[in-house]
């Protein structure tokens, strides 16, 4: 099992493209399954939709919440399709698993004052203390904020990939899909800014990286989610966001300014409408908000 297990993640990850991380997820997912019934199975043609439903159960008796169950059913009908379609089950048990309801959750995110005070502390700091680091930290911030981009897209940003004519950067999102995003003048600003400074922390293997760690690699995810959560004590009370925080913000402040939702769907990388549709929900929830607020009848 452990050996089909491993052959699907190779499968997953050099045909289809799937990133690192859905791969390491499915895997888990799929081990966790494994834990659980090689106490009565060796081989997963004798695995029945009577097991994956034991599994499931034991699951929910452990607390687990509907979206963890909803991505671990996922996980399974992927791999036992993959399976079948490969001839190493007859029958697919996964099929018949039902997805449990998941109640829509709105993500934290930062209102434009909010964003305004982060940004305008990582300027300050810069001014303070004119250091490389704190070049790179600005730019970092500013443009996950101009570009709603995903951390680890932003870490696999190499110089060429600025289009500094045009005013975008060129990414490669999920599935390897390749986009491009117009970011504005402060975020180019803040990026020419620590440019002029990278060479200060360049090393042999910097590569064409853009932004660099301390030691001069690839900047790393958890650096950057360092980064935007020190950048969040300019904010006394702000809400618990890392890097995806600066994203919903984008999003949903593109929105509450006119723009229409395929253009942020377009610019998020969002292969489906829907994924994006849940920032409308955030903007109509301020649009309450400020009604019973303000309106003397409300």
């Amino acid at each position: 099992m452990e050996k089909l297990k491993q052959q699907f993640a190779s499968d997953q990850r050099i045909r289809l493209g799937r990133s690192v991380h859905t791969v390491d997820a499915y895997s888990s997912d799929i081990q966790d399954l494994i834990d659980f019934v090689s106490v009565r199975h060796s081989d997963f043609s004798q695995i029945s939709i009577a097991d994956l439903r034991a599994w499931l159960a034991a699951m929910k008796s452990a607390g687990a919440q509907p979206s963890t169950l909803a991505r671990r059913i996922g996980a399974v009908r992927t791999f036992f399709r993959w399976l079948r379609e490969n001839g190493h089950i007859e029958s697919d048990p996964a099929s018949k698993l039902q997805t449990p309801k998941v109640p829509k959750r709105l993500p934290n995110t930062l209102t434009q004052d909010q964003m305004r005070t982060v940004l305008d502390a990582a300027i300050d700091a810069m001014m303070t203390e004119d250091t490389p680091q704190n070049r790179r930290d600005e730019a970092i911030l500013e443009l996950l904020y101009a570009s709603g981009i995903r951390v680890s897209e932003l870490c696999g940003l190499d110089i060429d990939d600025l289009n500094t004519s045009r005013g975008t950067v060129t990414v490669i999102g999920k599935g390897n899909k390749q986009r491009s995003v117009p970011i504005g003048a402060p975020a180019q600003r803040a990026i020419q800014n620590w440019l002029q400074s990278r060479q200060q922390l360049a090393t042999d293997k910097s590569g064409y990286a853009l932004f660099l760690g301390l030691r001069g690699g690839r900047i790393d995810p958890r650096v950057v989610r360092r980064v935007v959560h020190n950048s969040l004590d300019a904010l006394p009370q702000a809400p618990d966001v890392g890097p995806h925080g600066f994203r919903h913000a984008m999003a949903t402040h593109l929105l509450e300014g006119g723009a229409d939702l395929r253009s942020v769907q377009e610019m998020l990388g969002h292969s489906s409408l829907a994924t994006t549709q849940i920032y409308t929900h955030i903007t109509n929830e301020r649009l309450v908000s400020a009604f019973k607020q303000a309106h003397p009848r409300a």
